[in-house]
């Protein structure tokens, strides 16, 4: 079997950033295996089945990237096609491999693709939203339902998926106001979402009623919160500001821990084994943090890649 690995997406310099694409890192080493060219590849998502990974495209005229992933983890790019809509920053597979969700957050168009035995894209479904919308992350629920997390209009969009992708009779969800929500993890009976906007992490129960808000963070001044994990009976969320990780209790929200994330800016994050794995956007880094109990502590190791904006283990 393979070492383990990740592919580190991010910003290239025709979006903004000093990245080359998407780079392989083997994790127990933190050796470079290599890097594929690829246009903004800000966020990564692996096919469930098939050898197969999807890379948005973060620009003004969004794509989405179809790879091939090799035995020793190489990447050979198969498709290019566009994103239906601007600045793309999330996609997602759906658990049976056969669709691959997109949030566009420059315009809020959710596009949803079809994908084939083989892990190319087909026809596509598109779902446009008023002005201001920023769609920020697409999550395929155990219900049949495709949730959206809309920043600009503090609401999580919903799409019914069947023999074809709908919206939902009900509409969306209404969030707090002036939330801004960003990114959100279901555990049990129960979602939890980031606030970028308000600094907060919420929980909901089944039927999206709040059951409680919380600061992201202890520390003094700004924060704008960036991914949500929910692992092993804690929640973690990422802290753009203090640049720290926060740990709370998934029946509480209570504060467990809030520990340095080992840069600056962590834009995303991704726990694989004792090891939790920081992307921090401005530091140019990728911060290995140990896992003891549940709480993460840097102790100095960081793999140099520019400006990297997400995480993606693999074995």
């Amino acid at each position: 079997m393979m070492a383990e690995v990740a592919y580190v997406g991010g910003y290239t310099p025709d979006t903004g950033g000093s990245g080359a694409g998407i780079t392989l890192v083997e994790l127990e080493s933190l050796v470079r295996l290599g890097v594929t060219a690829a246009p903004g590849p800000s966020f990564l998502a692996a096919h469930p089945r098939l050898p197969v990974l999807y890379a948005v495209g973060e620009s003004e005229q969004g794509t989405v990237s179809v790879l091939a992933r090799a035995g020793d983890g190489t990447l050979t790019p198969l498709a290019r096609r566009p994103s239906e809509g601007s600045f793309p920053c999330h996609l997602a597979v759906d658990p049976s491999g056969t669709l691959l969700a997109v949030a566009n957050y420059g315009d809020g168009t959710v596009s949803v693709h079809g994908i084939d035995g083989s892990g190319l894209l087909t026809d596509v479904s598109i779902f446009p939203y008023r002005d201001g919308a920023h769609a920020h992350q697409a999550v395929f629920g155990p219900d049949g339902v495709l949730y959206v997390t809309d920043l600009g209009a503090d609401e999580v969009r919903r799409h019914l998926v069947g023999a074809q992708v709908t919206s939902h009779p009900d509409g969306p969800v209404r969030l707090a106001p002036g939330m801004g929500p960003r990114h959100m993890a279901r555990s049990g009976e129960h979602w939890y979402v980031a606030g970028e906007l308000d600094g907060t992490v919420r929980v909901y129960d089944d039927g999206w009623r709040e059951i409680r808000a919380v600061p992201a963070s202890a520390a003094e001044g700004p924060n704008h919160p960036s991914h949500l994990e929910v692992s092993g009976g804690f929640v973690y969320v990422g802290n753009r500001g203090p640049d720290t990780i926060s740990v709370l209790s998934t029946t509480t929200l209570e504060p467990v821990a809030e520990v340095p994330c080992g840069g600056v800016w962590p834009r995303h994050f991704a726990i694989a084994g004792d090891r939790m794995y920081v992307a921090n956007q401005r530091s140019d880094g990728v911060a290995v943090l140990t896992m003891k109990d549940g709480i993460p502590q840097f102790d100095g190791e960081v793999f140099a890649v520019g400006t990297p904006s997400c995480v993606l283990p693999r074995v």
